[in-house]
């Protein structure tokens, strides 16, 4: 019997261990729906607070006796795709702008402030309220801050922006609430609701414009330029007038310019290039200004359109011999800056003279094409009107024109290496006595100027860095420098010239890896989609490697161009496939082709970017590319020299610093142009502080008039050289 009893145990056990599992797994499911209805209430809970705090801003913001009075101005709207604003509130309703929440179709694109990030419903925009940062203060004694909700993330911010400014203490939202916070828009500061009519009695809300206030264009030296009303008889009158006066003298000086080169100038048709890359060498015949500036004559009959201005340099020496032509240039001259000041809304005047302000340039095709973001977390760390983008419509000249009587400021250009060619081209032609320094974000593909500099490969280590607030502590710090800029100029079998002059800052190569920089150019014009970020720009790089692997096309290379350097013919290797002439150590993304620490030539000397010399080199095909990529060879060098012809006696394709096209059979002369000042990112932080600190002791020299602007330069020039 005990033996059945134990049997019997034996089998109900295993029932009752499954009916233990299934209560164990229930108590289980239970516990977990228990769990995430709790984290879902928490959730729900946070994101009230989060919405009566934004609620709680609005309404303070409403009450007049909260604040001082401050200026007010609208928001500038851009259409987005809801999805790029899926975890902000409306500012106006203060909704979500979830995709999930939405329902009428007219709803799926909404307004996003490029200033200050704010975004709008579709129909809520045009109630916005108008708290979007003031670009002008004139009249104002000071600036006054202009606190608002911060409506996007502080990618930008330092860990010290996130504590009250007044009591000290953390500003970040705690999980049962607490006092609502501002942010200031121009100094970044961050203050409780609470402590804020208690600092503002204390300060009456004066603004320093916080860190970066050396950098910031001041809003109370902006002024707003009125227009007169387009609507009226006698105005479109005059319109029309002016429009038919600037016609006419432009036909005049088109068929004048026609009847002197017409047996003089012949266009290949087959050099495409760059908008960017083309522009006119500065003559010696200029007239100073009154704000500092040189305006050259001869560009009367250019057109500043996207960086571009076609002028015959050959026909220079003959029309300035007579005066009618000299005529002709001051009217075009004056045509020149009516075009530019047409296109300014703002204007900047009496500014003191320790002001240091940065003039950006953002190009938003380059490399990532992240431009559109750029610009807005830019414009909330400077003045709007001081970040500039550059377009095919728009180029640089309309920003240096709005600088044109600031006498110390320095230039950011958000781009790749073209961008950077194409901001030093328009300063060239401004022919500035004190031509400012320039810094370069890295936003294109090979940024090989901005590595030479310092500046980072790319948005990905700037981003490492700490972000653009760093990139501007940076420019602040960094050290002047010096870089040589050379004339690139195509003439034909007669020693005419063919095009405008171009100008290489970085590299010129002529056979293998032109031609792969052409395939890429025209893959970007047929597919601009394709080239959304910079990892896959250089993946499509090295794709259109490998297919040119195989590809003997330029198996005769050797017998197709001729080298020279300083008058002496140069011997191309019976195995190479091109020739690339280097002024900089650094090419397709970092490759040093020249090596300096290589000590097998003994007969080279290393390689500057500020010593008027250039080096020539060889590569053996696009597989020798590839190696170089990866540090598993070297380039062949071949000679250095102060000026370098390259005969073409074959169609053959040509890039200069990225910038390629296919070129029929002439001859590249390059030969010194000038020098530029740029901005390099200091390694260690003393020599950075030295060298702005020389840097400032020079200019307040020039401005209190103790020394000119040729000696500062000079001195500038020597302080490069010495800290490099």
């Amino acid at each position: 019997m005990e033996e059945d009893g134990e049997m019997g145990m034996f089998f109900k056990n295993p029932v009752d261990m499954v009916e233990s599992r299934g209560v164990m797994f229930s108590c289980f499911v239970a516990a977990l729906v228990g769990i995430l209805t709790i984290a879902y209430t928490a959730f729900q809970w946070r994101r009230n607070i989060n919405l009566s705090w934004t609620k709680a801003i609005a309404r303070s913001k409403k009450n007049p006796k909260a604040r001082h009075k401050t200026p007010v101005a609208p928001h500038s709207w851009e259409l987005h795709s809801i999805s790029r604003a899926k975890n902000l509130n409306c500012c106006v309703c203060l909704k979500s702008m979830s995709p999930s929440q939405t329902i009428v179709a007219s709803e799926t694109f909404v307004h996003r402030c490029t200033i200050c990030g704010a975004a709008a419903h579709f129909s809520c925009s045009s109630s916005a309220p108008k708290d979007c940062k003031c670009v002008s203060m004139v009249g104002y004694e000071h600036v006054v801050h202009q606190w608002a909700v911060r409506w996007t993330e502080g990618a930008d911010q330092t860990d010290d922006s996130s504590f009250c400014s007044y009591c000290d203490e953390s500003c970040s939202s705690s999980f049962l609430g607490g006092s609502p916070i501002w942010c200031c828009l121009w100094c970044q500061r961050l203050v409780h609701v609470d402590c804020h009519s208690n600092m503002s009695s204390e300060t009456g809300d004066i603004c320093d414009l916080g860190p970066l206030r050396r950098l910031i264009l001041c809003p109370l030296y902006v002024k707003e330029l009125t227009r007169n009303p387009s609507g009226g008889f006698l105005s479109t009158i005059t319109h029309g007038a002016n429009e038919l006066a600037s016609t006419v003298r432009a036909s005049i000086r088109s068929q004048s310019k026609k009847y002197k080169q017409a047996n003089e100038t012949s266009v290949d048709s087959g050099n495409s290039g760059s908008n960017c890359d083309e522009s006119t060498e500065s003559t010696a015949d200029t007239v100073p200004a009154v704000n500092g500036t040189h305006a050259v004559l001869e560009n009367s009959g250019s057109v500043m359109n996207g960086g571009s201005s076609h002028v015959d340099n050959d026909s220079n020496g003959k029309l300035e011999k007579k005066p009618s032509v000299k005529r002709s240039g001051s009217f075009g001259q004056k045509d020149e800056h009516q075009a530019l000041r047409s296109k300014l809304k703002y204007e900047l005047a009496d500014l003191p003279s320790d002001a240091r302000p940065l003039l950006v340039f953002i190009n938003k095709k380059s490399g990532a094409q992240r431009g559109d973001s750029l610009r807005q977390r830019l414009n909330l760390l400077l003045n709007p009107v001081q970040v500039c983008e550059l377009s095919s419509a728009q180029g640089p000249e309309v920003g240096l024109f709005l600088f044109r009587k600031v006498p110390h400021f320095r230039v950011l250009v958000c781009g790749g290496d073209g961008t950077a060619g194409w901001v030093l081209d328009a300063i060239d032609k401004q022919n500035f006595v004190s031509p400012p320094a320039v810094a370069i974000l890295p936003a294109g593909t090979g940024n090989d100027l901005a590595r030479v500099l310092n500046w980072g490969g790319g948005l990905g280590s700037v981003e490492r860095q700490g972000g653009l607030s760093t990139v501007l502590e940076n420019i602040e710090h960094a050290a002047v420098t010096v870089l040589d800029r050379w004339k690139v100029s195509i003439l034909n079998q007669q020693g005419k010239q063919l095009h405008p002059p171009k100008y290489m800052n970085n590299y010129i190569g002529v056979g293998c890896d032109a031609k792969v920089a052409l395939d890429i150019h025209n893959l970007r014009e047929e597919n601009p989609e394709r080239f959304y970020s910079q990892f896959m720009n250089k993946v499509l790089y090295a794709r259109e490697g490998a297919r040119s692997i195989m590809d003997r096309t330029f198996e005769d290379f050797p017998w197709q161009v001729r080298v020279e350097v300083d008058g002496v013919d140069i011997e191309v290797p019976e195995d190479a496939e091109g020739v690339l002439v280097a002024n900089i150590g650094s090419y397709m993304g970092g490759v040093d082709l020249w090596q300096n620490e290589d000590e097998t030539y003994e007969n080279f000397d290393p390689q500057s970017m500020h010593d008027k010399i250039v080096e020539v080199v060889s590569i053996s095909g696009t597989w020798h590319l590839g190696k170089l990529q990866v540090g598993l060879s070297r380039a062949r060098r071949l000679a250095q020299g102060q000026s370098v012809k390259i005969q073409l006696c074959a169609p053959l394709p040509v890039q200069i610093d990225g910038e390629p096209w296919f070129q029929q059979p002439c001859t590249l002369t390059i030969s010194h142009h000038g020098q530029a000042f740029m901005l390099k990112r200091a390694a260690e932080e003393p020599l950075g502080h030295a060298a702005a600190i020389i840097t400032d002791v020079l200019e307040n020299a020039e401005t209190n008039e103790v020394i000119n602007a040729s000696q500062k330069r000079a001195l500038l020039q020597e302080m490069a050289l010495r800290l490099t």
